[in-house]
């Protein structure tokens, strides 16, 4: 690739950084301009930023290298992750496997030494994070989203909590998925180049993780007790299953032919081809028994899978200038470089990155990934799967968008946490 495209892609790259930062802040303009209001809610979709400014970066390509350069760097791209996040973003959201999930937390929150509503949102802070591990940690994402939407974000609570409730939940999805070697995306991307497996994962990583998921979501509970009766209170929160009481109950095979498919496309993670097919077949499924189905969030889904998709274009341009900083660091240093790069790429992308460098040690290598999946609570574009909770939630927030300094502020607690857990322990 010349490098001057290179120095474009950089530009391009950080004037998509710029865009997410003013995004709140160019969606408020639709009521300063309602003639072009549309355009403004457009520009101020923050999972549209990275699929635009990648559009744009393809166009400069196509005129300053040709379309046939262009058309080959497209497809050099994998854009499995995207494809794999829109497909169980769409499975995990389906309405069998949220009250499957859903009363599985409300049966083990009246067993908790607290009242039932405190018990499924610290249940849905812990429980799933970890859970993600096994289900992968966008399946993780949607879920706890979703029974978390209703529960916590859309209460009328001061937005700081709102805030630190979703660097909470982004920060222990980022590490709860540590214990497996195929739930996280920045894990998958070593794995096989470093002969990783599920066992190394959970005795280096996972049980720091584990220690860390808890402290944070216990924390955040106490901090917010003088809030829950207000939340548990409105009666609105106590419908913990679904949104319609009137919906046919759900029989016990529907749910399980959900989970077979949720299972099957999570074995076929790494094959767009087979988790492709299974999601065809997954909607000729749920339109011939729509009774027991909710709308499916295709909307949200697509637009994070928009999202990740341009990132992948963005992101791929940007080895030039990684690679040589993530070379030059020492170990300690090699850990704050990741958690700190991760807040402005992808941490998927900083352990490909690392996993292309010849010599690396195993500590190097090991501190490396800490500090990527440390970091991937600090903005929406950390974490591969943050887009899909930010998509969810944001309802609740004012304007209906999530600051981005405003999340970086509230997601350094939890960081701080998960970086004691995992230098120290």
């Amino acid at each position: 690739m010349p490098h001057s495209v290179e120095l474009v892609a950089l530009l391009v790259f950080s004037c998509a950084l710029v865009h997410t930062f003013a995004a709140k802040h160019i969606g408020s303009l639709a009521a300063r301009h309602p003639a072009h209001a549309g355009l403004f809610h457009f520009l101020g979709e923050i999972e549209v930023v990275f699929g635009l400014w990648g559009m744009i970066l393809c166009l400069l390509m196509w005129g300053m290298a040709g379309s046939k350069v262009t058309i080959s760097y497209l497809e050099t791209r994998e854009f499995t992750e995207p494809l794999f996040v829109f497909v169980i973003m769409v499975i995990a959201a389906s309405r069998p496997i949220l009250e499957a999930v859903t009363a599985l937390l409300v049966r083990f929150a009246k067993l908790l030494p607290v009242r039932a509503e405190i018990g499924a949102i610290w249940l849905s802070l812990t429980f799933i994070p970890v859970l993600g591990s096994f289900i992968t940690e966008p399946a993780a994402m949607t879920l706890a989203a979703l029974i978390l939407k209703d529960r916590l974000f859309t209460q009328p609570l001061p937005e700081r909590w709102k805030y630190l409730s979703l660097a909470v939940l982004f920060v222990n999805i980022s590490i709860g998925g540590t214990l497996t070697a195929f739930a996280a995306p920045p894990v998958l991307m070593v794995e096989h180049a470093w002969g990783w497996d599920t066992t190394f994962m959970a005795s280096t990583f996972g049980w720091k993780a584990i220690i860390a998921v808890l402290v944070n979501s216990t924390l955040l509970l106490v901090l917010m007790s003088r809030f829950v009766p207000r939340i548990i209170s409105n009666p609105q929160s106590q419908n913990l299953v679904s949104n319609t009481p009137t919906a046919p109950r759900m029989p016990v095979g529907i749910t399980l032919v959900h989970l077979v498919f949720l299972t099957a496309v999570v074995l076929n993670a790494h094959h767009a081809v087979i988790f492709v097919g299974l999601f065809l077949f997954f909607l000729g499924y749920t339109e011939a028994y729509e009774r027991y189905q909710s709308p499916l969030l295709l909307r949200e889904s697509l637009l994070v899978a928009f999202f990740l998709g341009g990132l992948v274009v963005l992101g791929g341009l940007q080895q030039w200038w990684l690679q040589p900083i993530v070379r030059s660091l020492d170990v300690h240093m090699l850990y704050a470089g990741a958690t700190a790069l991760t807040a402005i790429m992808d941490n998927a992308a900083i352990t490909y990155l690392g996993s292309l460098i010849e010599g690396l040690s195993t500590p190097s290598k090991s501190m490396l990934v800490a500090g990527a999946v440390t970091g991937g609570g600090l903005t929406v574009i950390a974490n591969a799967p943050n887009p899909a909770g930010f998509a969810i939630v944001r309802a609740g927030f004012s304007g209906e968008s999530v600051g981005p300094l405003g999340l970086f502020a509230a997601a350094i607690p939890p960081t701080l946490i998960a970086s004691i857990a995992f230098l120290f322990l």
